[in-house]
């Protein structure tokens, strides 16, 4: 059963000028190659270290994270998919990820049903390139509190 959505188009779910890069990226048209979940949750786990929407540094293209973020808006996740998202062990960025597409995707009246059993959730890890630890209860909270830029409070960029 896919997740019940906010009904948005996918290109209007970001920002449009990040959505317009994340298109244009050569990362992301580089993305056409993962046909399944696995293979995303793969690439996840292997190339994200941050969930900023924005790479550091001088070319300010989008980020991986958000990148692979559009790629499961396009895939329309299933409430299996999202569980194991959300509940895997490997990395937090998958997991951070996962909580990313509910806060843009999902419909808002489903978002503390997903969002309630983790905002005590002590595992840390670096949302922003900063390297700035926090818990991922904590990210959660900023998630549903509409805070920051992308999902990433502003202290972290």
């Amino acid at each position: 059963m896919e997740i019940q959505t906010c009904g948005k188009p996918i290109d209007s779910l970001l920002e449009k000028v990040l959505c317009m890069n994340i298109l244009s990226s050569d990362y992301f048209k580089e993305l056409y190659r993962l046909k399944t979940y696995h293979e995303v949750v793969d690439e996840i786990y292997n190339q994200v270290d941050h969930v900023e929407p924005w790479m550091t540094g001088n070319c300010r293209g989008p980020s991986t994270a958000f990148c692979l973020l559009y790629k499961f808006f396009t895939m329309k996740l299933t409430v299996k998919q999202m569980h194991g998202l959300l509940k895997h062990p490997d990395s937090p960025y998958i997991r951070a990820i996962g909580f990313l597409y509910l806060r843009y995707a999902a419909d808002p009246k489903t978002l503390w049903n997903w969002f309630e059993p983790y905002v005590k959730d002590e595992e840390e890890f670096s949302p922003g390139s900063s390297g700035r630890m926090t818990t991922m209860g904590v990210y959660v909270r900023d998630l549903l509190l509409g805070q920051g830029q992308g999902g990433v409070p502003p202290e972290w960029y």
